[in-house]
């Protein structure tokens, strides 16, 4: 028998054991899969956060529901780790709802199991638009790459830019971005002269970097997991004179937040498009900042803090409607509209990514703080995930 299929049986008869061993049905478990440790633990930091900021906000009970969260540490892109601990938590921890995932291997890793056991994940980041069609049980408040990466080109191609070169990491959510980026691009009219795909082991970005300058494009789009390898891949595009010899930088977040000071003025300029920017401007994310600064006054708030965010509130929402009934508490979001502090939003019914603006952000210093931002200067409204029916 298949050992995916073994394992997942297994887990479907303990649970139903442990079900009919009369466990509380007051109190709602949610197992949050996350690296706490090594080089992208600050993503499970803001994570953590970003939950305890919206329970400070909502309280700890949804209907008559209290919350309880488990956190695990996945370390880095480890996929057998993922899955050991979803059934960790699954069957020791007993827990109705799962959520976390940064990468894209970490959440594939898990679908089998929750499709069996029928657990409602709520995903807070990873972007390969295939996961979802995984299992049904996948939700996502995070984005896909494809959601991102074709608004970039077609706004790239509207400012002029006519050659572009793609470097991406050659992993699941890089591949979307390059595909997405140059189809939404050719589409236009403009020509991808490139398509560069580097190792994630990938440290020293000099090569790829001289590569783009030789070819002499428009611009150069990027895609990096987030963390060291964003910062490093940044900061060898402006030592190496790309921005001197004219080829405009166009990302995603590799300009997050957690990155953008020790940039410095080097940052300046640099454009992305995303779905959520720290600098965004209005209400409910001034709240929500000052609030999680409230309780962790060195916080450091980005796309991580925010997927967190909404992934809790989606959670709860389940919670309220369905308990810890999996396939009720799916179907009772699907279509479901909220204001989040990053705009508005809808949980697709059909791809269960959800529907958001995604905004063209530059580079700034704010001249009353002094610090660098990701500034707004425009917004494609309502955009779902492009990459579903690809």
């Amino acid at each position: 028998m298949n050992t995916t299929r073994k394992t997942a049986g297994a887990i479907g008869l303990a649970l139903g054991l442990f079900a009919a061993s009369g466990a509380a049905a007051d109190t709602i478990k949610v197992g949050v899969i996350a690296p706490f440790s090594g080089p992208f633990a600050q993503y499970g930091i803001q994570y953590q956060q970003a939950i305890e900021t919206y329970v400070a906000q909502n309280g700890a009970s949804a209907g008559e529901h209290e919350i309880e969260f488990i956190y695990k540490d996945v370390g880095g892109v480890n996929p057998d780790q993922s899955r050991s601990l979803a059934q960790e938590l699954l069957i020791r921890e007993q827990v109705d709802y799962l959520a976390g995932f940064t990468f894209t291997p970490n959440a594939l890793a898990v679908g089998p199991i929750i499709t069996q056991s029928e657990t409602p994940t709520v995903i807070f980041n990873a972007a390969t638009s295939v996961i979802n069609k995984e299992s049904p049980f996948f939700l996502r408040t995070s984005y896909t790459l494809w959601q991102v990466s074709a608004p970039m080109a077609e706004w790239a191609y509207d400012q002029g830019l006519r050659t572009v070169v793609t470097t991406v990491s050659d992993y699941g959510p890089g591949i979307d971005a390059e595909v997405s980026f140059k189809a939404a691009f050719e589409a236009k009219g403009g020509e991808v002269v490139d398509t560069i795909r580097m190792p994630l082991s990938t440290t020293d970005f000099t090569p790829v970097i001289q590569s783009v300058k030789d070819q002499a494009p428009d611009a150069v789009f990027a895609f990096l997991p987030g963390g060291p390898p964003t910062f490093t891949y940044t900061k060898t595009y402006n030592e190496n004179g790309l921005r001197d010899a004219g080829i405009m930088f166009l990302g995603t977040a590799e300009t997050e937040e957690s990155n953008l000071q020790g940039l410095g003025d080097m940052a300046i300029g640099l454009t992305t498009a995303y779905h959520y920017s720290a600098a965004h401007d209005s209400d409910l994310n001034r709240e929500f900042q000052a609030k999680l600064h409230e309780l962790h006054p060195d916080g450091i708030i980005n796309w991580a803090s925010v997927g967190a965010y909404d992934g809790v509130h989606l959670i709860y929402e389940m919670v309220k409607a369905a308990g810890s009934d999996g396939p009720a508490a799916v179907e009772a979001v699907l279509g479901m509209e909220w204001e989040s502090p990053r705009g508005a939003l809808t949980m697709d019914p059909e791809t269960r990514t959800v529907i958001q603006n995604v905004y063209i952000r530059e580079v700034e210093r704010n001249a009353e703080t002094g610090l660098l931002e990701n500034a707004e200067k425009g917004v494609i409204a309502t955009v779902g995930d492009l990459g579903w029916d690809q």
